[in-house]
């Protein structure tokens, strides 16, 4: 079976080998790695072969001093968090703290942080290590971890996608814009973080295909008037405005241009043939 968790900032899904007495909305325990966390079940899913999660054990339902000791942590993160932005002064290092983890047994603190360059951190957790006197992990994260830490409303109206779903960020370039013919402007291509917004490359395989049966912008291409150029290009309506040598601009259809500009007559749309 696959359960989704949320804990900490973190919505993932994971592979269980039972999910006796345990619905959605129960918090459990669980062994993640060497890690001990707790965790609100969100949702379970029938087992996918399609898909691999890895496997994590239940250790138990949590009870209510399991809560207690949860809402506990969640209050050491906040002060942790401030003594770790306090040392980072102390020891003048060019980085800028982001976010705090504690794990639920509290035997390792994680403090994730950015910063232009390496960083030579070591003085920095021998003096955290004696404050806490428990295992010290320090992260240096990009800027999209940091949106994502930081939390948000997209332009969208909805919350980041890497806060709600996303798990590992793909490279989005700006060829993935233009195969979408989407306006390069950066102000609205350009996420929280400062990059390409990532949900560039949700649709991009689809049109990546469809690109395929049409011509290039700027392409000369044959019509029924005559040779003409490229200007535009509508993939769901399966047009193609163009402009003709006198200056007029008309739009034809892609079953016109496929008819007199490809050599086979076969396009990619499966069993149809232009005519």
């Amino acid at each position: 079976m696959i359960i989704k968790i949320h804990y900490h900032i973190y919505n993932e899904k994971f592979k269980i080998v039972t999910t006796d007495n345990i619905i959605a909305g129960h918090y459990i325990i669980f062994k993640l790695g060497k890690s001990t966390e707790i965790g609100k079940i969100i949702d379970i899913y029938t087992d996918s072969k399609k898909e691999k999660y890895k496997a994590i054990e239940i250790v138990k339902i949590a009870e209510n001093n399991d809560l207690q000791k949860m809402y506990e942590n969640r209050a050491r993160e906040k002060d942790a968090f401030v003594i770790f932005k306090e040392k980072i002064k102390e020891h003048k290092l060019p980085m800028k703290a982001v976010d705090t983890e504690l794990e639920f047994d509290r035997k390792r603190i994680k403090f994730f942080f950015t910063a232009d360059n390496r960083i030579d951190f070591r003085n920095l957790v021998k003096d955290l290590a004696t404050i806490f006197k428990i295992r010290i992990e320090l992260r240096q994260i990009g800027v999209r971890d940091y949106a994502k830490r930081l939390g948000g409303i997209g332009p969208c109206g909805r919350p980041f996608c890497c806060i709600t779903f996303l798990k590992d960020f793909e490279p989005i370039t700006l060829q993935v814009a233009k195969d979408q013919q989407v306006n390069l402007n950066p102000k609205k291509l350009s996420g929280a973080c400062g990059r390409l917004m990532c949900c560039l490359s949700y649709e991009h395989k689809f049109y990546k295909e469809m690109n395929i049966a049409f011509p290039n912008i700027e392409e000369i291409i044959l019509t029924e008037k005559g040779k003409a150029t490229v200007l535009s290009k509508e993939i769901f309506n399966r047009m193609i405005t163009v402009k003709n040598s006198d200056g007029n601009i008309y739009k034809i259809s892609l079953a016109e241009y496929a008819k007199l500009n490809r050599k086979n007559k076969w396009n990619i749309f499966p069993g149809r043939r232009v005519e």
